[in-house]
C-alpha cells in the first residue's frame, strides 16, 4: 500500500523538524509494509519570498492531490510588516479553509518523566490526559465584516449550526473511547454567538446519552486548566478560544515543542506541530522534534488507520524522555542535553525496540 504526503515545511525550525520527522516517518511505515510518497512545496514566508504569495495554487493543488499534509511551521520577524494577505500566517487559514479543516485536535498529556519540566507543581498536572476540539474554519477568524481604519477596527464572529454540530459531534464520539465527558467552553454569558454554540452543543449531547455534557466559560476554563487540568476529558470549543486554550495547556506539559495537532475535514487531513517558527533558533539544530514526531504518529492514526504505528510512536518518545534525554527547551539539571537530529535518532532507535518486544509479545498495546 501507498500513501501520498504532502511535505510543508516552512519557516524558521519548520525544515528541521520536518526533515528528522520525515525520515522517522518512512522508517516506520516501511516496518508495516505501508511506503509513503512524499513531495515538498513552499508555504508561508518561504513560499512568498520565492513567489510573492505565502501559498500558491501549486502547493494548494499538491495538498488536494494527497492523502495527507505534514505541515512544520509558519512565520517570523521578516515577515511581520506584509499585508494581512502576503503575511505568512494568511497562508495556514487559506489552507484550512480550502482544505475544508474543520476539526483540529490538540492532545494535552502529560508524560510521566516530564512532570518536574512544567511550571506547575507534580501534584496538580501528573496523571493529565486531555484532548482539545478547536473548530477550525469559522468564527472571529474567519468572520467578515473585518477591518481597520484609523478611528477603529472592528471583526465578526459569527458560527451556524451546521459549523457548531460537527465540530461537537467529532468531540462527543472521541469522549465515547475516553472518559465519556465533554467539557463544552464559550462566553454564553457576554456573547450571544456562544449562547447559540451553548444551544446546538445541548442538542447534539442528547445523541450521546452516555457521555456527560458540563459548560464552562472560557476564563474559568484557562484558569482551571492551570488550577485541575485532570478534571478534562475532551474539550470542545471555537475557534478563538480553541486558540488560547490549546496554547495555555501546551504550557503546562512543560512546552510547546510536546504538543502535535490535527486538522481534520470531511476529506483532507493535515498535521503539524503546535509551536511555531521560532526564527531565534531556527538552523541551529536546537528545535524540539517531540511535536512533529508525535504529529507524524496522529497521521499514521487518523488518516492511514496505522493505530499500532501511532501506540508505538508514542511508546518511543515516552521512552526517549524516560532515559533523561531532552532539547534545550526541556532540559532539567540532570536531562542529557541534545540536538535536534540526536533525539530524532533516539526515538528511531527506541521504536526499533518497542517494536520488537512487540513482536516477541513482551510490550502489548
Amino acid at each position: 500500500m501507498t500513501h501520498k504526503v504532502a511535505l510543508l515545511p516552512g519557516d524558521g525550525i519548520g525544515p528541521e523538524v520536518m526533515n528528522v520527522a520525515v525520515k522517522l516517518m518512512h522508517h516506520i511505515a516501511g516496518k508495516f509494509d505501508v511506503a509513503l510518497e512524499t513531495s515538498e512545496h513552499p508555504i508561508g514566508g518561504a513560499s512568498y519570498d520565492l513567489h510573492n504569495n505565502p501559498l500558491t495554487d501549486e502547493t494548494l493543488q499538491a495538498c488536494y492531490d494527497s492523502d495527507a499534509v505534514l505541515l512544520g511551521a509558519v512565520g517570523g520577524y521578516k515577515w511581520e510588516n506584509l499585508e494581512h494577505h502576503l503575511k505568512p500566517e494568511a497562508a495556514l487559514l487559506k489552507l484550512r479553509k480550502s482544505l475544508g479543516l474543520y476539526a483540529n485536535i490538540r492532545p494535552a498529556k502529560v508524560y510521566p518523566e516530564f512532570l518536574d519540566s512544567s511550571s506547575l507543581k507534580n501534584e496538580i498536572i501528573e496523571g493529565t490526559d486531555f484532548v482539545v476540539f478547536r473548530e477550525l474554519t469559522g468564527g472571529i477568524y474567519f468572520g467578515e465584516p473585518r477591518g481597520i481604519d484609523s478611528e477603529k477596527g472592528w471583526n465578526t464572529m459569527v458560527y451556524s449550526t451546521e459549523e457548531v454540530e460537527r465540530i461537537t459531534r467529532k468531540a462527543f464520539e472521541a469522549a465515547m473511547h475516553r472518559g465519556k465527558k465533554v467539557t463544552s467552553v464559550d462566553k454564553a454569558n457576554v456573547l450571544e454567538v456562544s449562547q447559540f454554540w451553548r444551544n446546538v452543543v445541548e442538542r447534539v449531547s442528547k445523541e450521546y446519552p452516555e457521555v456527560k455534557l458540563n459548560h464552562m466559560y472560557v476564563d474559568n476554563a484557562a484558569m482551571q486548566v492551570v488550577r485541575d487540568p485532570r478534571q478534562f476529558d475532551v474539550v470542545v470549543t471555537s475557534n478563538l478560544f480553541g486558540d488560547i486554550i490549546s496554547d495555555i495547556a501546551g504550557m503546562i506539559t512543560g512546552s510547546l515543542g510536546m504538543l502535535p495537532s490535527a486538522s481534520l475535514g470531511e476529506k483532507y487531513a493535515l498535521y503539524e506541530p503546535v509551536h511555531g517558527s521560532a526564527p531565534d533558533i531556527a538552523g541551529q539544530n536546537k528545535a524540539n522534534p517531540i511535536a512533529m514526531i508525535l504529529s507524524v504518529a496522529m497521521m499514521f492514526e487518523y488518516s492511514f488507520k496505522m493505530n499500532k504505528a501511532a501506540s508505538l510512536t508514542e511508546e518511543a518518545v515516552g521512552r526517549v524522555l524516560k532515559n533523561g534525554y531532552r532539547t534545550i527547551d526541556i532540559n532539567s539539571v540532570d536531562g542529557k542535553l541534545v540536538s535536534t537530529s540526536d533525539f530524532a535518532e533516539l526515538v528511531l532507535h527506541q521504536f526499533d525496540e518497542v517494536y520488537n518486544e512487540q513482536a516477541l509479545g513482551v510490550f502489548t498495546l
